[in-house]
């Protein structure tokens, strides 16, 4: 059985909602899954697992959440190497840059991409739940 950890950042819950229903689809494919928002996250909850997804929405100039999702991200990044990871978040302005950004970050890493990042509008609607399930199950089956 894969161990999937789902780690996130959510300032409205929007992120929050997608975090869950990327666990939910995880564990419909057979994975055991944590779900871990990022406050409470440390490096061994990367270490331990070979299955990732981060979540954080765009904040800002379309960036990741700088007090505590960046400086995770930082700190984890150097260990991504050969993990099968999977990126999402939710925004509500501009176009989802922060998202085409944190994908060439995580790329750069070696890890093994499932998909594309995946970025909902808003608060994310029934479409955006059930993507956010099937993306949790391609996780957990990579």
């Amino acid at each position: 059985m894969n161990k999937v950890n789902v780690i996130y950042w959510s300032g409205t819950g929007n992120t929050e909602a997608m975090a869950s229903a990327i666990a939910k689809g995880a564990e419909d494919a057979g994975a055991e899954v944590r779900i871990i928002p990022v406050g409470s996250a440390t490096e061994n909850d990367v270490k331990d697992v070979e299955h990732l997804a981060f979540g954080c929405p765009a904040m800002g100039a379309e960036e990741l959440e700088e007090t505590e999702m960046r400086p995770y991200m930082d700190l984890v990044n150097p260990l991504l190497s050969g993990k099968n990871v999977l990126i999402f978040g939710s925004y509500e302005w501009a176009d989802g840059e922060w998202m085409k950004l944190w994908q060439e970050e995580i790329e750069d890493t070696g890890c093994k991409l499932v998909a594309d990042g995946f970025a909902a509008y808003d608060n994310p609607d029934d479409d955006a739940i059930e993507e956010c399930e099937s993306l949790g199950r391609e996780l957990a089956r990579a």
